[in-house]
């Protein structure tokens, strides 16, 4: 340990590791314990918004693209009532439909 480093005596130390069965391990942080605070800098691939002088930020407000919620039962309702064009069209399901017997 370094000498600057806060703690007991040596005579108190070698009395604390008997009676511990172990060396002490202080919960102080000192300089030489803790990483270098010099970090190299982030390598953080261009994003949208990379060329701001074609990008405008209404365009890049994510909030302008959420519309809201479509209702398929009227879509459907729609397109039965143009004409023949339902039959092309189907209401999407969740996924794979297992069919019970």
């Amino acid at each position: 340990m370094s000498a600057l480093r806060r703690d007991v005596s040596p005579f108190f130390q070698r009395i604390r590791a008997f009676l511990l069965g172990r060396e002490h391990t202080l919960a102080l942080r000192f300089e030489d314990d803790v990483a270098d605070r010099t970090q190299p800098p982030p390598k953080i691939p261009d994003g949208p918004s990379q060329l701001y002088s074609a990008n405008y930020y209404c365009l890049r407000d994510g909030r302008r693209e959420v519309n809201p919620p479509i209702d398929l039962v009227e879509q459907q309702k729609q397109l039965s009532a143009d004409g023949g064009a339902s039959t092309a069209t189907k209401l999407p399901t969740p996924g794979q439909v297992y069919a019970w017997d």
